[in-house]
């Protein structure tokens, strides 16, 4: 992370926000156009106080008196309508900008390749995608709007000042610049102050978000004590950011109340002075005029400062969201081949590969996969087997070699057609808090009540979702609680099966479940993976014994291939892991 200058803005930032608001012109310009309304109005009552001070109050004059309450009544009504219209209109453009940069950044994180996510916190993109969005929202709703409708009324109150009395008004000058002064030092101190904020509540809403959703292992392993403490630890620096916040306000407000009141003092003062001293320049009107001036002059100075707050936190959100944004982590999608339905042949050839620049992880392998044929890829933890996978549906790209399907090279396919003719069940299954047809359909309005059930029926699981409260209308919960490991497994199978794919991937997905669910799992295994190629990650011996071949994988490289019967023949690297794996399973059964 760049660090903070305490620059109390940056325009570059300011300008690419503001060009958000094309799109809504005509809003941007009635706002605009309200906040001149409201400066002409709250310069205009001053003037209209002036004129009943020395001429309705001071001459007697009954008939002027009302027509001049009456046409500040009418003033004041008008600004409540301004008021009113300014308000709504910038309230509303800052949630539509905000509306179409959230729809971007999540457009743009539905982009990222996998490896951003494996170096960014979840909790801290969720942030950005909400909390940070809606500080920027306020930029246009509770800062820059009002920033420049309050710069006009000081520019406009200075200047009625000045032709209204000119020594008057050089003495609330010659006080301004102690103001000014103190609220560039408020603004700079409170930009860096702010960025810590955002920091602070990224690291908060992460600490918390990861601690809920591993909580299970917190408890299981009594991290309760050693967790609470760490949460105490964050909170109290975030407590400690807010604050600085607090600190800053708590005397940059007082001062300018009290050089406020010394401006206030010394125009009553001076003015009572040049009455006194000249009756006949009738000056009393202007005494009040001034005073409501002054409150025009340094209220919104005031208030402008406590703005500027808002416009920082903004300004620094915005500078988070740009970030992501402007990040360039996506697959290129270059590809321009659509493919209807694959027919399942796979080549491997010489395919180098590293998640960290030097780190190879895959060194040159090749292999080739008929059409329909079914593969098992074996090995120990961290040989490269869910590496192929993530390769074969481009979630990383390679450095050399080439990966084919039906004899064409995978990035000449479009990212969107590849992964249609890809389907993946793996052994951690994530499912949506939604119904269980929900996340069998992902919401795709094609496909049918009816065809979930048949081919429900077909991979026989339609007994199993039948028999939950709703059935197929079962909300799941967050992630799929409600269910076990090997019902979200059923669910994930029949989920890869509506997708009828060229290609299946099944990753440990029998693993870690009880007998009568693996035999369903076997059962459907059996039906998805017929007439279809089929790349088996798993240890289970049963699955391994059925399959075409088996690859063998050690370390980044294959190092034999062949049959079940064939490998366990030559004694090799597959046998030792036979012998270590699979010897006691087989003894059980």
């Amino acid at each position: 992370m760049a660090k903070e200058t305490g620059n109390a803005f940056d325009l570059d930032l300011l300008r690419r926000l503001l060009a958000r608001t094309k799109p809504y012109k005509v809003t941007f310009f009635i706002t605009a156009f309200t906040a001149i309304l409201l400066t002409v109005f709250s310069v205009y009552t001053p003037m209209l106080l002036r004129e009943i001070v020395d001429k309705a109050i001071k001459l007697k004059d009954s008939e002027l008196l009302l027509t001049l309450s009456l046409a500040m009544l009418g003033v004041l009504i008008g600004q409540v309508v301004c008021q009113l219209l300014f308000t709504y209109y910038a309230n509303w453009l800052g949630e539509s900008v905000i509306k179409d940069m959230r729809k971007e950044l999540f457009g743009r994180m539905l982009g990222f390749r996998m490896e951003y996510y494996n170096k960014s916190s979840i909790g801290v993109l969720v942030t950005r995608a909400v909390a940070d969005m809606q500080r920027i929202g306020e930029i246009f709703s509770q800062g820059f709007f009002m920033i420049v409708a309050d710069l006009l009324k000081m520019l406009a109150a200075s200047a009625i000042m000045l032709w209204l009395n000119w020594k008057l008004a050089l003495i609330v000058f010659a006080i301004l610049p102690l103001i000014v002064y103190a609220t560039r030092i408020f603004q700079k101190k409170m930009k860096v102050a702010f960025t810590e904020v955002r920091a602070q509540v990224a690291n908060l809403n992460s600490f918390v978000q990861e601690r809920l959703t591993g909580m299970k292992v917190v408890q299981l392993f009594g991290r309760e004590g050693v967790e609470s403490a760490k949460f105490r630890e964050i909170n109290k620096k975030h407590q400690d950011a807010w604050l600085k916040t607090v600190w800053y306000n708590s005397f940059f407000f007082p001062i300018a109340e009290i050089v406020s009141a010394i401006a206030i003092g010394l125009v009553a003062w001076y003015g009572v002075l040049q009455d006194i001293s000249d009756p006949a320049t009738q000056n009393l009107g202007n005494i009040f005029a001034f005073i409501m001036l002054i409150e025009m002059l340094f209220r919104p100075l005031r208030q402008i400062a406590d703005k500027f707050n808002t416009l920082q936190m903004g300004m620094v959100a915005a500078g988070r969201v740009f970030k992501i944004l402007d990040t360039e982590s996506r697959i290129e999608d270059s590809g321009s081949l659509e493919a209807a339905h694959m027919q399942g042949a796979i080549e491997f050839d010489s395919v180098r590969f590293s998640y960290v620049p030097g780190e190879e992880v895959l060194h040159g392998i090749s292999f080739n996969l008929k059409p329909g044929e079914k593969v098992a890829i074996v090995g120990a933890t961290g040989a490269g087997k869910s590496t192929i996978i993530n390769l074969l549906n481009r979630f990383y790209d390679i450095q050399s070699g080439h990966i084919r399907l039906d004899n064409t090279d995978i990035k000449e396919f479009r990212l969107a057609s590849l992964r249609r003719n890809i389907a993946v069940v793996l052994q951690d299954v994530f499912l949506f808090a939604d119904t269980i047809a929900n996340n069998i359909t992902l919401h795709d309005p094609d496909i049918s009540q009816e065809s979930i059930e048949t081919a429900a029926r077909a991979i026989g699981v339609h007994q199993f979702i039948s028999s939950l409260p709703g059935g197929y209308q079962y909300n799941v919960k967050e992630r799929g609680t409600m269910l076990s490991s090997g019902q979200r497994q059923l669910i994930a199978f029949l989920r890869a099966y509506m997708r009828n794919p060229g290609i299946l991937v099944l990753d440990e997905a029998t693993s870690s479940v009880d007998t009568y669910t693996e035999q369903l799992i076997q059962q459907a295994t059996e039906k998805v993976t017929e007439g279809r190629t089929s790349i088996i990650i798993a240890h289970r011996l049963a699955t391994v014994k059925k399959v075409n071949k088996i690859i063998v994988m050690d370390k980044g490289q294959i190092v034999e291939i062949g049959t079940h019967a064939q490998l366990l023949k030559k004694k090799g690297y597959y046998h030792k892991l036979y012998e270590a794996q699979f010897m006691a399973e087989e003894e059980v059964a």
